[in-house]
Parts: C-alpha cells; sequence; structure tokens
C-alpha cells in the first residue's frame, strides 16, 4: 500500500464496533485502526476493553491500536472567527487536501497542537516512506496520522514563521487617500 503524507480518521464512535453497546463517559476503550481495503487510507474501530480481548487474533491486524478513556464529544460551539483560522482547522485542512509542499507546516501544525494539549500522540509507525506520527484530538477524538518530515533543526524556524504567517489574521486594507463616492461630506 502507497502511504501518502497524512490521513484524518472519523472521530470515535459511541458505541462498540462489535457488541454495539453505547458507551459511557469514563469507560476504557480500544481505538484501533485498520488498512481500508477500499480506499489508501484507513478505516477507524473503537472497542470495549472485553470486546478487544475477546477478538481472535487474526482480526487484530490493525495498523495501530491504543487504549484511551471514552469521553462524549461535547457539543462543540460555532464560534468562528472570520479573520483568523485557527492552527486547528489549518491542521485539518492540509490533511484534507494532501498536498506535498504542506508536510512540514502540517507537521509543525501537530507538534503545536499537542504543545497545547489538543491532541495526543498516541503512536508511531515506521513506513518504507518514513516515520508516521498518529495524534488523536483529545475533545472530538479525530484522529490525525502526519508523516514526519524530519526537518533539518536549521530550518525549523523558517517554517514556525510561516505557519505564524498562516495563522494571523489578514492585515487591513488601507485606504490610499481616495474618496468614496459615495461618501457624503458636510
Amino acid at each position: 500500500m502507497a502511504f501518502p503524507e497524512s490521513w484524518h480518521v472519523r472521530s470515535r464512535s459511541r458505541e462498540c464496533s462489535v457488541t454495539e453497546v453505547r458507551f459511557k463517559e469514563g469507560d476504557i476503550i480500544i481505538t484501533a485502526l485498520f488498512p481500508d481495503p477500499e480506499s489508501s487510507g484507513y478505516l477507524r474501530k473503537d472497542f470495549s476493553e472485553k470486546a478487544w480481548k475477546e477478538l481472535p487474533e487474526d482480526d487484530k491486524n490493525a495498523f495501530s491500536y491504543w487504549k484511551t478513556k471514552f469521553t462524549p464529544v461535547a457539543a462543540v460551539e460555532n464560534v468562528q472567527t472570520v479573520t483568523k483560522q485557527s492552527a486547528e482547522d489549518l491542521l485539518r485542512t492540509m490533511v484534507e487536501e494532501d498536498q506535498e509542499h504542506t508536510e512540514n507546516t502540517r507537521y509543525i501544525l501537530a507538534v503545536m497542537l499537542e504543545r497545547q494539549k489538543l491532541l495526543r500522540e498516541t503512536d508511531t509507525q515506521s513506513t518504507a516512506g518514513g516515520i508516521l506520527r498518529i495524534y488523536e484530538h483529545r475533545k472530538t477524538g479525530e484522529v490525525y496520522i502526519v508523516k514526519d518530515p524530519n526537518i533539518p533543526l536549521d530550518e525549523v524556524e523558517k517554517i514556525q514563521e510561516e505557519v505564524i504567517q498562516l495563522l494571523s489574521p489578514p492585515a487591513p486594507e488601507i485606504n490610499s487617500g481616495e474618496m468614496n463616492p459615495n461618501t457624503q461630506v458636510g
């Protein structure tokens, strides 16, 4: 399977993928990513701890899996600033677009969100194409798979500046002194 640079995988399920029993807040669950036979991506499945233990070994051929505590997705406030895109929104957009030239920026954004405690790294996988870092959003359970581009130390500051530029609101338009013909002067 060819490995794209990153993926955005759906949020956590509200129920066990085997038993279909709804999770309760605080339940220990196993999240697993499986190769998707219909695409070059992955399928996410969430299991109760008991269901995971009872799965036959042949069914545990996950690319990656980890134990986590179930937290229901809180009602997401739809308060968005028009003039500024958040680091989370920017990462989500770049992962969905999957453009090669944004690989370094995606990685810096993921690390930044990890430091802000929004994402947590749940696993790393070595592939022929490099190291893939698997992040889970702490509130929504969304999974992001981001390639570690192994950025040389002398380039990190430049990329951080690019990220800051992308997250900064656009500069206000400056009036060049021309009077608006619709403006009445008293």
